[in-house]
This record gives C-alpha cells, structure tokens and sequence, in this order.
C-alpha cells in the first residue's frame, strides 16, 4: 500500500506542475493536496480504454475524464490510423454533455497536428449520425464523445472503424497498446482547433452529408404515408440531449404535426438538472414527459436518450394512465410489424436475417419462424450486431438483414448505419402506430395480442452496484463464483444447461456434456431453466455493476411475474453473499 502510494503522490505531483489545460483541473487538483483517499480515487489507475473506448467520471487524474486522457487516447487513436492506412480522416459527433464539446476539438486538434484529416459536426449530433459521417465520408475511424444515458457526472468518447461500427476486438486491442505506449504529457502532438480549421486540416460537415443520413432513415419506412392522416398526437422528449432537430425533423417529414416538446428537457443541458439519470429505460427519467401526458393526453410518449440511440415509449393504458413498455416488447413488436407488413407488401428480401443479443428476448423465436426469418443472437452489444450487417455487406447480402435490436432499448432498421438509431426507431414506432390506429387497435392492444398469438414472455433487468476499487475485486469474485460454484437450481427451477461465453461451451447440467457457443469470449454466464425461463449475469462494460437479466414465461402475465420474483430472491442471495 505504501508504494502505491507513492507513486500515487509522484503522479499528483506531476498533474499539479502539468495539467495546467483546464482550470477546473487545476482548482479540483489543488483542493484535494493532502486527501490520501481522493488523490488514491484520481491516481490508482488509468481510466481504462475497453473493447469500444472510454468511459469515467469527469475530473482530474489518470483514471477520470478530462481533456488530458481523451488527447491521450487520441493519440493512441492517431498512431494506429496513421500505420493502417494511406491517406487516413476521422470523423467526430459529441453529445450534450458536460465538456463534450471541449473533449471533440481537443481530439479533432490532436488528430490534426499528427496529419490526419478530421471531419466534425457544426454542433452535437446523435451516435447514428457519427455512424453514417464514418461511411458517407469513407473515414478511417470515428470518435462519439458521449457517455450514453449515464449520470451527468461521466462522460464517455467511443471509437468506430472504417465501417461505421465501433471497433473491432482486434483493433481496440491495438490501438489499446499504442495508449499505453503514449506518455500523458510528453508524447502528445498538440494542436490549435481554429488553426487546424483555416489550414483545411479539420472541416465543418456539411448539410448535404446530413441530409443524405434523412433520406436513408426514411427509406426504412413501410407506410409512412399513413401517419400523416392518423391524427397522432406525440409528446417528445430528448432528455436535454441530441436528438431534439433529427427526430423532430423525421417526425415533420412523415406527416407527424402534433408534436408538444417537453420544454424543461428540450435544449442541451449536460447536468441534466431534470433527469438525473437520463436513461429511457428507468421511469424516473420519463416522469416529467409523463406529466406532459397527463395534460396533452398523447397518443405516444417518445424519449431518446442523451446520444439518441436509445428510446423509450408510454402509450394509454386504457385506465387513465400511461403504460411503459420494455425494450424487449417494442423490439418484438417492431419486428412483428416489419415481417408482416413487408411480407404483405412483397418487399421482405429472400432469406432475410434479424439479429438480436443473447439477453434479448425469446420471444422473437416464434416471430422469426412464422414469417421464415433467420434469427442471429450475437454478444452483448450493438456493435455484434452492426458487425453481422458488415458480414452481410462483405458478401453482397446488406439487404438480407431487416432489424436488429437489443433490450436495452436499441434498435436498427436499415443497413446504412452501424449502431442503434432512436431517430429511425421513432419513426418507425411513430408508423406502426398510425398502422394499428388504422385498424381500429390501439398500442395497448397491439402488444396484448402479441402475447397472445406468441406467448406471454416478463424480462427483468436487475443491476448490482460495486464502487471504487474494493467494488472491482467484488464483481470478479461473483462472476468466478458462478463459474466454479455454478447454481443447480435458482427460484425452484432445476438448471438444465449453462453457458460460459469466456470459455465459449454450453454445458448440460445432467450429463455434462459440452458444446461451442461460436460466439467471441465475454465475461457473461447465462443458466437456463424450463419453459424458455432464463438467468444471465454479466459486467458491465461501461458501469461497476453487475446485471442479472431474468426471463419468464406463463399463461398469463401474472403468472410469469411471480416466477420471475423467485428467480430474484435466489439471485439476491448468490450476488449479496
């Protein structure tokens, strides 16, 4: 521990002579002189570059974000585009969030002063459109600065390949090691943004690469030309993030009028003084939308997150109210709703392919199989998912691929990006609802009549919270536990099979027998139970927690919620032992 400290102290030393970039760095350096345990939190790591980029809580140090780390990475970014290819560019889109921007100029000047042209939006655009300026420019790489629907006190900066979709295990392993070769403050190439910018090195992207991102979202629609007699009313809110003027400006193109913005989320505000936790999945973050519902009585509540990749929905639930539905539901449905109609309509491809993650639901099993649809379960991850439309790409065949989507709320029709896209999910979420009103079917019905042609299927997401450096050392033992220790039964049920995704083999828990997942290695074990009931556990890879996704069948709702709090109460036990 002495040593550590030690060389934690030599390192505050050095940021307090060096770090002199940002006075919020300088004034939070100074005012923990002395603090053992705050330094220790600052300076006992290096904020970790993972498999798709950073992600930390702002602040001084080598293992927070601050303008320091980010040049950093970037310069380990640099080096590596600079070996593998020719005449390399990057593109860059930032979010709403705290020094998002001052973090994306940073970068665009870096990667300027190593030689390396840079293409950067006028102002913050969502993680789809940083996706299509990577293909639409034919960039070498791209840079996302944003920490998704984290609190406000992280930000995050992702890095995508040449084709658009976050970087590949084998290139984050790469480019990883050309970090670790770059010294924080000596080996940095600096530049100057607005230098950069009058020598052509670094150019604003222009409205025609955006417009062309419009036309492609567009294209993905089925019967667009429905909504704008549906008399929809749409409350909307961007959780004072991007996707204020994309999705506005799709919902206007395909007819939809009668839209009220939530106000106090409508402009960018990276504290997030309204929700603070801006993730559409959790309710705390659509409270103030659904205030709005209560005056306005949509017929829809849309909310994308702060990057706009992710949205959410509340429809009336027929009682007064309004009704949340889950990733997993609006996924289905979607899917349902783009086989059948494409079917109808004669435009569904020959062998078409939807891809999905393995704690995604089942209940696109039956889904798949009516309408003759190859189903692929792909890691944690859109990136897995983008990865399979490249495949597709490679081999003449991007028009196979009809949807993708994971539970937490992410989906992608089309192949012109390569990451989940809330701008074309609104819209299309907009579009099935014109449909079903068209029938006479309201959302609610909608779903209810899923479940009753498919199964009823209750997904629930549970995450366990481990802190600071303890916390880490925690999540491995659990995970180990659940390898070596592995439940035979959880919440009464008997686990017929296991798998282990690090070691890559499913496991029959009678006989012991094996197979291939043919998946890539993941820290995730998933046990599977009777009836497509299911317990999968996993790390996040952005946040130090555990999420343990649970999946439930029955008769009816009820029924499968009452399985569901069995299955919890044992894994309450096994993760807080």
């Amino acid at each position: 521990m002495q040593n550590d400290m030690t060389r934690e102290n030599a390192l505050y030393a050095l940021w307090r002579e060096n770090a002199t970039a940002d006075p919020d760095l300088v004034r939070e350096l100074r005012e923990i002189e002395g603090d053992a345990d705050a330094i220790r939190e600052r300076f006992y790591n290096d904020l970790e570059f993972g498999t798709g980029g950073l992600r930390g809580v702002l602040g001084a140090g080598t293992g927070r974000m601050n303008i320091y780390t980010v040049c950093r990475a970037t310069q380990g970014l640099a080096d590596y585009v600079n070996s593998s290819f020719k005449e390399p560019s990057v593109a860059i889109s930032y979010d709403s969030r705290i020094k998002s921007d001052t973090f994306a100029k940073a970068a665009a000047a870096v990667l300027a002063a190593n030689g390396i042209r840079v293409h950067i939006y006028t102002e913050l655009m969502p993680t789809p459109m940083l996706s299509w300026a990577v293909r639409a420019l034919k960039c070498s790489a791209g840079i996302m600065v944003t920490a998704s629907h984290n609190p406000a006190k992280y930000n995050g900066y992702k890095v995508y390949g040449e084709d658009g979709c976050q970087i590949t295990l084998d290139v984050a392993n790469t480019v990883i090691g050309k970090i670790n070769a770059v010294d924080t403050f000596h080996d940095v190439k600096r530049g100057d943004f607005d230098e950069a910018l009058k020598a052509g090195m670094i150019s604003y992207i222009t409205e025609d690469v955006i417009e062309e991102y419009y036309q492609n979202v567009l294209r993905q629609g089925i019967n667009t030309e429905l909504c704008a007699a549906s008399g929809l009313k749409i409350v909307y809110t961007p959780l004072c993030g991007t996707g204020n003027k994309p999705v506005r400006e799709i919902l206007r193109r395909i007819g939809i009028s009668d839209v009220t913005v939530v106000k106090e989320q409508e402009l960018p505000d990276g504290n997030f003084t309204t929700c603070p936790y801006p993730n559409p999945e959790i309710r705390e973050a659509l409270e103030c939308g659904l205030r709005y519902c209560d005056e306005v009585q949509p017929d829809l509540l849309l909310a994308t997150d702060p990057d706009c990749d992710r949205v959410g929905i509340a429809v009336p639930d027929g009682k007064g109210g309004y009704a949340l539905f889950s990733g997993n539901e609006v996924g289905a449905m979607l899917l349902q709703y783009i086989c059948e109609q494409r079917t109808q309509k004669g435009t569904m491809p020959k062998n078409p392919i939807a891809v999905k993650t393995i704690v995604t639901t089942d209940l696109t099993v039956p889904i798949a199989k009516e309408y003759g649809v190859e189903l692929r379960n792909v890691l944690t991850g859109f990136k897995f998912i983008g990865e399979q439309i490249g495949m597709l790409e490679k081999d003449g065949e991007e028009d196979r691929y009809i949807f993708g989507f994971e539970e937490s709320y992410g989906y992608l029709a089309g192949s012109y990006v390569r990451d989940k896209d809330a701008v074309v999910a609104s819209m299309l979420i907009v579009e099935m609802a014109a449909y079903y009103r068209t029938k006479g079917i309201s959302m609610m019905q909608a779903r209810e009549n899923l479940y009753a042609k498919y199964g009823v299927f209750r997904h629930q997401l549970e995450s366990f919270a481990f802190e600071g450096v303890s916390g880490m050392h925690k999540m491995q033992a659990i995970m180990d536990a659940f390898r070596t220790n592995a439940p035979k039964q959880i919440g009464g049920l008997n686990v017929i099979e296991s798998a282990d995704y690090e070691t890559g083999l499913f496991t029959n828990a009678e006989t012991g027998e094996t197979r291939p997942t043919n998946l890539p290695k993941s820290n995730v074990v998933s046990f599977f139970l009777p009836g497509h009931a299911s317990v999968i556990v996993r790390p996040s890879g952005t946040e130090p927690k555990i999420k343990v996704y649970y999946t439930t069948t029955g008769k009816t709702m009820e029924e499968a919620t009452a399985l569901g709090e069995q299955l919890k109460a044992d894994m309450h036990k096994l993760v807080e032992a």
